[in-house]
């Protein structure tokens, strides 16, 4: 130990009298800045003791800012989404229009009428501003917004299920992301779970057959992230919803993701729109708000007006609301639908609209910035993503970067400013054009020049 080098360590009150602590302080507050002094002092005399000379005082003071930027960088920050899943859960979800984002923007700023009737000058209710448009919009007479679709099955299972049965086909008792499992939520409802049909093959006259005098509902539930092909048959939603009037239950239908659209029209499969499934009759059609809807996270619920107007006065209902932003953003993303420009105007269906030339130009356009013989751009396939349209994806040009630990480039991008989430594959690191917005390319491109030259 240099006990020399030691004792030269400046004193805490000497840094913080420094012209460069007082600006730290002045953007972090005094007691940020002590405790990095405090911790730039402590790295200092280990560094000594394992025989290195002592730093001077800026350096330490440099450290301690060092520090400081570190733990003030937001935990919830941007990245940038060049994996090509559309609609990854871990980043997000679904990035709002520029309408959505101003809308609650606005919304945020101040004071808004959130549960204030204008008119009469008294209460309203929250529920009112985005009820009637989902209405419109799915055909359905009253729509409810909730916190997400789990909690759209929870609310819709305490309040109509507890104490009583729902049937529910083997074939759909999905555990979809988080372990948010059918049964285990039929459970925590107080709804009592009955099993019909076998795991590949259910029909209308299993239901039937399961009806007795505590059935309180049929329920059909999408398999958000998995595919069943082959010998298999599911009972039709219509036959369905007639079979429930008949028997005076209800038929509640979760559709998972859910979409206004038809995802044919995009070359992809058919997912049933949630105008279909309220035309054959459900009683309540739940879907999700941030998946291919395109809207900020939600649970949506609609259906007859008198069971909305039940779930409106359950007491559950107050736990899973929303909130004015929330409120305001999922408004402006369903009139986008109204309007007809959601398909140009909502960023996960420019995603999934995006053609093979537009992709490669990109992708081409990346290549060229970067230095010769790095990279090339390949054919791949970009996935939709969030439960939605299972095993399904599109042809996408996706820019191939080849290192000798592609790994390690892939971390060195993602701690990047901003952070930049790609995928490996086959040894490379890929970099799909399909998600990553048009106003992010020049990110895009500095960030792989950055990462690259740091000696990947």
């Amino acid at each position: 130990m240099n006990a020399t080098e030691l004792r030269s360590l400046p004193k805490v009150d000497a840094l913080l009298e420094a012209e460069r602590a007082r600006t730290l302080v002045a953007e972090h507050g005094r007691g940020q800045v002590l405790d990095a002094i405090r911790g730039a002092l402590e790295q200092a005399r280990a560094r000594i003791q394992a025989g290195e000379s002592c730093p001077t005082a800026s350096v330490l003071l440099e450290s301690a800012a060092a520090q400081l930027t570190q733990e003030a960088r937001p935990s919830l920050r941007p990245v940038i989404n060049a994996t090509g899943v559309v609609l990854h859960t871990n980043l997000g979800r679904a990035p709002l229009s520029r309408a959505a984002i101003e809308a609650l923007s606005q919304v945020a700023r101040g004071y808004s009428n959130l549960e204030f009737d204008l008119d009469a000058g008294e209460r309203g209710s929250r529920y009112a501003h985005c009820g009637e448009l989902l209405a419109r919009l799915t055909g359905a007479e009253a729509g409810l917004v909730v916190n997400n679709n789990a909690a759209a099955v929870m609310l819709l299972l305490a309040a109509f299920g507890r104490g009583r049965e729902v049937v529910v086909s083997r074939g759909q008792l999905v555990e979809i992301g988080g372990g948010f499992r059918v049964p285990d939520v039929m459970r925590e409802s107080g709804a009592q779970l009955v099993e019909v049909g076998t795991t590949n093959r259910t029909y209308v006259r299993d239901y039937e057959a399961a009806v007795g005098p505590n059935t309180a509902a049929f329920m059909l539930l999408h398999r958000s992230n998995f595919q069943m092909t082959g010998f298999v048959h599911d009972a039709e939603p219509a036959e369905l919803a007639a079979l429930a009037r008949q028997k005076q239950v209800l038929l509640i239908d979760d559709l998972g993701s859910g979409t206004l659209l038809d995802t044919a029209l995009f070359g992809l499969a058919h997912e049933p729109k949630v105008q279909e499934r309220v035309a054959a009759g459900a009683h309540l059609v739940c879907f999700s708000g941030d998946k291919l809807l395109g809207g900020p996270q939600a649970g949506f619920i609609v259906g007859e007006k008198r069971l909305i107007e039940r779930l409106e006065k359950f007491p559950m209902l107050r736990a899973l609301r929303v909130d004015k932003a929330t409120l305001a953003g999922i408004e402006a993303t369903l009139r986008h639908y109204l309007r007809g420009d959601a398909a140009r105007e909502i960023p996960i269906w420019r995603s999934i609209a995006a053609q093979l030339p537009d992709l490669d130009a990109r992708a081409q356009a990346w290549r060229q910035k970067l230095p010769s013989g790095r990279a090339e751009v390949i054919d791949a396939q970009s996935m939709v993503g969030g439960g939605s349209l299972p095993g399904l994806s599109l042809p996408t040009r996706a820019l191939a970067v080849s290192v000798p630990e592609p790994q390690a480039l892939a971390r060195k991008l993602r701690l990047g400013e901003p952070a930049l989430v790609a995928r490996v594959e086959h040894d490379a690191v890929l970099l799909d054009p399909r998600t990553v917005q048009p106003d992010e390319d020049a990110q895009v491109i500095s960030g792989l020049t950055r990462a690259l030259g740091s000696g990947a």
